[in-house]
């Protein structure tokens, strides 16, 4: 069984908001259901947010800025601040420290219910740390 786990964190690298799709799915998926009621101000992710019309006109529209390079298959490639988006490892950092324990990295859990929770169990103890 695979599932994706989606995230968000805030700017000190914790956890603001979970998210699972099954394996299959495109990333877009976890972003239409992060991404509409994000609190902060500049959204920054990687080239597979690279949606124009599903995530960075919403995104723009709600007043946030935007920090997601463009696909370089791109005719017109977007700008955006290439030191803002060195923040991305905080998210990085996250799902590396997540998946330091056994039963996120290998999901032991049969149910995806059960799964989430011991996300947020991970999660809520690595935001104390």
């Amino acid at each position: 069984m695979s599932t994706k786990i989606h995230a968000t964190v805030d700017a000190l690298g914790n956890p603001t908001g979970f998210h699972l799709t099954p394996g299959q799915t495109h990333d877009l998926d976890g972003a239409d259901v992060l991404l509409k009621d994000t609190a902060g101000a500049t959204v920054i992710a990687d080239k597979a947010y690279d949606a124009q019309e599903r995530v960075v006109e919403p995104l723009e529209k709600a007043g946030k800025a935007v920090v997601i390079p463009c696909l370089s298959t791109r005719t017109h490639q977007r700008i955006y601040d290439r030191h803002l988006y060195k923040a991305r490892h905080l998210i990085e950092n996250f799902f590396a420290r997540l998946k330091q324990y056994r039963a996120i990295a290998t999901r032991y859990d049969k149910t995806a219910r059960n799964f989430l929770g011991a996300i947020h169990l991970a999660a809520a103890v690595v935001w104390l740390n």
